[in-house]
């Protein structure tokens, strides 16, 4: 079974820690040797431009600008193949440095929303798939797998149980500060093929969004700010949301009578 489906085997799935045929080498391996091979490729192209090394340390916004678009959307889909849990590095403001009219990749609105739309799925689908195998290394660990048995869990397990697919595609498409969806879906056993379709299909939507209204009112280099400061302020949320719970006081048992 792929899923967390609402069945009598689905608690048992949910909770089982036995062998759960997902193999971190066969994911890591390739995706090491094919991240590495798109940088040696974007390194070979920011060599063949007209901008030297010193232009993209010194005024990298202008060596951004007068690349070629093949070199800033391979370097903006390896970028966001990094952004996940583990390296909660922001992607909005990429998208919408790829679809600002000063660095378009292309020449009019359809193919530049659809180009940083495809690419930013494909993108955020590995990083997504990264998440997925981490969480599945750190559920074979027992006292982290001990969260299956928890009542919340178990409620949240039946929930996802409902329409996964559809919830994994909602919330890819809006950003959220913390993930959960991703880890619920590894704690549920969620077969990893409609979890990367999922993740492509609400990628692509809020990337092409965000392309699309950052071309089409030539919002230029303000979306990119505006985009970084909302992650920013996402980011502040979730520090302060710790060092409060931080704060708290534990709760003690009942007093020894």
């Amino acid at each position: 079974m792929d899923a967390c489906s609402p069945n009598p085997s689905a608690t048992a799935l949910a909770t089982s820690l036995g062998d759960d045929r997902v193999s971190l080498r066969r994911w890591f391996v390739p995706y090491i040797a094919g991240l590495a091979a798109a940088c040696a490729l974007l390194a070979l192209l920011a060599a063949g431009g007209n901008q030297g090394f010193s232009t993209w340390v010194e005024h990298p916004v202008r060596a951004f600008t007068d690349s070629s678009p093949v070199l800033r959307l391979l370097g903006f889909t390896i970028y966001l193949s990094l952004c996940c849990t583990f390296l909660p590095l922001p992607t909005g403001w990429a998208v919408a440095a790829v679809a600002t009219r000063q660095a378009a990749v292309a020449g009019d609105l359809a193919t530049i929303t659809l180009l940083v739309a495809f690419s930013g799925a494909v993108g955020s689908t590995l990083a997504n798939l990264n998440d997925y195998h981490l969480f599945t290394w750190l559920l074979r660990r027992r006292g982290i797998a001990a969260v299956r048995q928890r009542r919340l869990y178990r409620v949240a397990a039946e929930w996802f149980a409902t329409a996964p697919f559809a919830i994994l595609v909602v919330f890819n498409i809006v950003p959220i500060p913390v993930d959960v969806i991703r880890m619920l879906a590894t704690t549920c056993r969620y077969g990893r093929g409609p979890f990367a379709a999922a993740n492509f299909i609400g990628r692509f939507i809020r990337y092409g969004a965000i392309a699309y209204v950052t071309y089409r009112w030539n919002l230029g280099w303000l979306a990119v700010l505006a985009l970084l400061g909302l992650a920013a302020a996402m980011g502040l949320l979730r520090v302060l949301a710790e060092v409060f719970r931080g704060l708290l006081p534990r709760q003690s048992g009942p007093p020894a009578g």
